[in-house]
């Protein structure tokens, strides 16, 4: 197994615990089970622990990427930033779709989906990071 890939199975296993352990506490201990109301909309509970967790684990994500996994990118570290809010933003509404799709409409347990969910992102946000993100910058361009 290339070193890389270890750092990020390593890496991303570990966001992923992380952010799969602040879903499960936001969703049944801070959000209660119960809808969250804000100032401007009503989130359902499975969807406000997603979108907390998510922000924590960005920014871990992001960090570990840029200083363990991909640290051969020639991009500069703002580029990298940009790309890697644009590949979490379209993972994280991909995962809201998922949820709402294995929750709403095959009446799976929320904390179930979630896992289901992070197989799917974990595979494409590998993908992401490496080809788009972190992209390893030639000689030649």
């Amino acid at each position: 197994m290339p070193l890389q890939t270890f750092r990020y199975a390593a890496c991303g296993g570990g966001n992923t615990l992380l952010g799969l352990l602040l879903y499960f506490i936001l969703f049944h201990y801070v959000f209660k089970e119960q809808n969250v109301h804000t100032w401007f909309t009503v989130f359902k509970p499975h969807n406000a622990a997603l979108f907390v967790a998510g922000c924590n684990t960005f920014i871990v994500g992001f960090l570990l990427n840029k200083y363990v996994v991909f640290t051969s990118s020639g991009l500069k570290g703002r580029v990298q930033f940009f790309r890697y809010f644009l590949s979490f933003a379209s993972n994280l509404f991909i995962n809201y779709f998922l949820l709402q799709v294995l929750i709403e409409y095959c009446h799976l347990e929320e904390f179930l989906s979630q896992i289901i969910s992070t197989i799917v992102i974990v595979i494409l946000s590998y993908i992401t990071q490496k080809y788009f993100s972190f992209k390893e910058v030639s000689g030649n361009s």
